[in-house]
């Protein structure tokens, strides 16, 4: 439909706050109507039985009402009585249900018949409506007791009600001040309300809002990263099919707490911060994200939070398949090279006839060999990170460092959360720090350290060296991503990856540091789950 064909917002919330007031003034006017009529009714009957009691005890009516053919002089006085106390009519009815008072001169003297009476003929007063030619009205009954209490006739006298018509004319002046003054009052609040609305809208008409709804929708589910919105209470507002798609999430998560949809999601952080967070590594539910979180704001106001993210979980353990491949790679051509240059020794040796001393050197360099791998081999139960670290102390030959192992090392298995990937990761960053540092380094003996040891509850890992040590201005900045002191040679994400992996694993990294006396670094990791330690 053309935009030209909608009404704007503010006149539809007027025409419609305007129907709504005249409708609760009409509902409201026949509830008031209704009662008005209630308490016209109470005064008239009041006002009907004091009349009629009046009359009852005046010595005239009680004389009169015992003579035959008394109404001759009593229906005069009743008529009288009738036009001072305002009543529509009064009848005086004797024991024998007699008229002996009557509006219409033709009833005199005739016998009544009506069915409503009989009580009074037993000395009861009461009020009953009666519905006649000129209406509804209220009736009073009063019986007439003579001196010695003795009943002698009855005082009827009816009012008759007011119609609808009758009390609006009546309060023509009130209803029309009240009419104008809430018409006035709801007219101006529902304009200042649809003002207020279409402030809060952007200016935006109720189909532009829905439009832009269909289309936000549209665009978030097309698009090939998760999205992922809550509000101030960590209520889900935006769930899109990537997101469900990478968390395996088919039931309709919209306004649900993000922690009962995922866990161990750290969106609701955003909330709590000024800044957004960008290109962050996390693990949630067991899968690598790369997200970026931002706070929603609204006037200052931090109104809820939005993570646009991707799923790296194959990627990442492609590129740490690649780098494990590399690093097998790397250590191949340097075995290549070290072994190319112990056969130049031995054939050296056997050019120069020292059989013996060619086979001895065989046999150690064999014997050294399967020795360390004997050693990796039984202490560490893994043969990727076992492969990693016989390729580093073949590295560190090369360079001139030795790598050395500790000798109570010792890797069952992996902590809670961490796999080898994690492993190969940490151990190569961290042998690839110290060997950068020691590289140039004028140090005559340069040795790195290592050691991993694991038992039922912690699993540590350790790396020394004797390089020049970290400088004290870069110590805050060294976990940063993208910080680096190598130069074009460095990616700046090695130990930013160290320090996530360690987060990831409830875990804890410390490093020591002195000039020209090297580096420690300290890692620990719970082998258990924090639940599962505090349950126990």
């Amino acid at each position: 439909m053309d935009k030209s064909f909608h009404m704007p917002i503010q006149i539809k919330i007027t025409l419609l706050s305007f129907v709504i007031v005249a409708f609760s003034i009409l509902i409201g006017g026949i509830f008031i109507f209704g009662n008005i009529v209630s308490v016209r009714e109470d005064e008239i009957g009041k006002r009907s039985m004091i009349t009629a009691h009046t009359i009852a005890e005046l010595p005239e009516v009680q004389k009169l009402v015992r003579e035959p053919e008394g109404w001759t002089q009593l229906n005069p006085i009743i008529e009288n009585l009738r036009k001072i106390h305002q009543a529509d009519y009064i009848v005086v009815l004797n024991n024998q249900h007699i008229r002996y008072s009557h509006p219409v001169f033709s009833q005199l003297g005739t016998p009544s018949e009506s069915s409503d009476e009989s009580a009074a003929f037993a000395e009861h007063e009461y009020l009953s409506k009666a519905a006649g030619d000129l209406g509804i009205s209220v009736r009073a009954f009063v019986p007439i007791l003579d001196k010695n209490r003795e009943q002698i006739g009855v005082v009827l006298v009816g009012n008759i009600l007011p119609t609808i018509p009758e009390l609006i004319k009546d309060l023509k002046g009130e209803i029309a001040i009240i009419l104008v003054l809430t018409l006035l009052f709801g007219v101006c609040g529902s304009w200042l309300m649809a003002k207020r609305i279409k402030k809060e809208t952007f200016q935006l008409e109720p189909h532009e809002i829905s439009r832009m709804l269909v289309e936000r929708t549209a665009a978030f589910n097309a698009m090939h990263e998760g999205v992922i919105a809550i509000d101030n209470n960590e209520t889900i507002t935006i769930f899109n099919e990537k997101a469900k798609q990478i968390f395996n999430i088919n039931d309709e998560v919209i306004g649900k707490n993000i922690n009962d949809v995922i866990h161990d999601t750290r969106l609701p952080e955003v909330l709590d911060r000024t800044s957004p967070i960008f290109n962050q590594e996390i693990s949630v539910q067991n899968r690598n994200i790369v997200s970026n979180r931002v706070p929603i704001k609204i006037a200052d106001k931090t109104i809820g939070a939005v993570a646009i993210f991707q799923d790296r979980t194959d990627v990442t353990k492609l590129a740490e398949e690649l780098t494990s491949v590399k690093a097998f790679v790397e250590a191949l051509r340097v075995q290549n090279h070290e072994h190319m240059n112990k056969l130049h020794t031995i054939a050296g040796l056997i050019q120069l006839g020292n059989l013996d001393e060619a086979l001895h050197y065989i046999f150690q360099i064999t014997e050294e060999q399967e020795e360390l791998t004997r050693f990796l081999t039984k202490h560490i139960h893994d043969d990727n990170l076992v492969g990693l670290i016989l390729s580093k102390i073949s590295l560190g030959r090369e360079l001139g460092i030795e790598l050395i192992m500790d000798k109570h090392t010792k890797l069952d298995r992996f902590p809670a959360d961490l796999d080898h990937h994690d492993f190969v990761l940490i151990i190569g960053n961290l042998v690839e720090n110290s060997f950068a540092a020691l590289k140039h380094c004028s140090e005559e003996t340069k040795q790195v350290y290592l050691s991993i040891y694991q038992d039922e509850r912690h699993c540590q890992i350790v790396l020394e060296d004797n390089g020049p040590g970290i400088p004290e201005d870069i110590h805050k900045d060294i976990f940063e991503y993208g910080f680096t002191t190598k130069g074009a040679e460095g990616s700046g994400i090695g130990l930013y990856l160290i320090d996530q992996i360690v987060k990831k694993a409830n875990g804890e990294m410390k490093f020591t540091t002195r000039p020209n006396e090297g580096t420690s670094f300290f890692l620990s990791f719970p082998m258990h789950d924090i639940e599962e330690n505090q349950n126990d």
